[in-house]
């Protein structure tokens, strides 16, 4: 049995989730508000960061890459065709370089200040840092996301999926953090129409399609976030 610590607005939570639905693997969801840190929590994981992975009664399987790799070798492994992490190991290091490109440098550079800003403040105490979202670290986070926006527009014109000819763990990092990103109103797809074209066959595989009809309270998101043809 597996069971994952996630929260909606984490993309390395939602990038877990990808993997799961792409390898067809079930898994408890239990949603976590890291800065509550719960004890529970804690215990599974000291330094208060999502995604947390346990299977049975196995110890906790912390980070978004760390469990990725687990699931390639648990899973992926015996997926032949349709394994994410690929079998040469030059194809393999591009593919890790995409994955902590999206999760590590992209979050760092907007993703996370604009859920921050724009999502967790609204939820959390003033004490643990809740209150008026900071408009410069939003500005500066949308203006990072431009250089991001691009460079997938790039990958995009130049392979047929970000890190080479099949679907790998980079576009499912990539698309997690930009599915966050498009349900903010964050994107300016017309801008990047070949990035465009990439998310929409992302988010028209079937692993894709429960982040279409979640919503965060108190937070609807832009008409086009459910529609396959945006």
């Amino acid at each position: 049995m597996l069971r994952l610590h996630h929260h909606p607005m984490s993309a390395a939570s939602r990038f877990v989730r990808l993997i799961l639905g792409e390898y067809g693997e079930r898994a408890e969801l239990v949603e976590e508000r890291p800065w509550e840190r719960r004890p529970e929590f804690l215990a599974l994981n000291p330094a208060a960061t999502l995604p947390i992975l346990t299977e049975d009664s196995g110890p906790a399987i912390v980070g978004g890459m760390v469990i990725a790799e687990y699931l390639d070798e648990t899973r992926g492994a015996f997926q032949r065709e349709k394994r994410l992490l690929a079998e040469k190991a030059l194809e393999r290091a591009e593919i890790r370089r995409l994955t902590e490109w999206f999760l590590v440098k992209l979050d760092g550079e907007a993703t996370r200040y604009l859920v921050r800003e724009r999502v967790f403040k609204l939820e959390m105490r003033p004490e643990d840092g809740g209150g008026s979202p900071d408009a410069s670290a939003i500005r500066a986070a949308r203006a990072n996301l431009k250089h991001h926006m691009r460079y997938v527009g790039w990958l995009a014109e130049s392979r047929n999926w970000l890190s080479g000819p099949e679907l790998s763990y980079a576009d499912l990092a990539a698309a997690a953090a930009f599915s966050i990103l498009d349900y903010l109103g964050e994107i300016s797809w017309e801008k990047e129409p070949l990035a465009k074209e990439w998310y929409t066959r992302v988010k028209s595989r079937p692993s894709f399609r429960p982040f279409l009809s979640e919503r965060i309270r108190g937070i609807p998101p832009v008409a086009h976030y459910a529609e396959l043809d945006f």
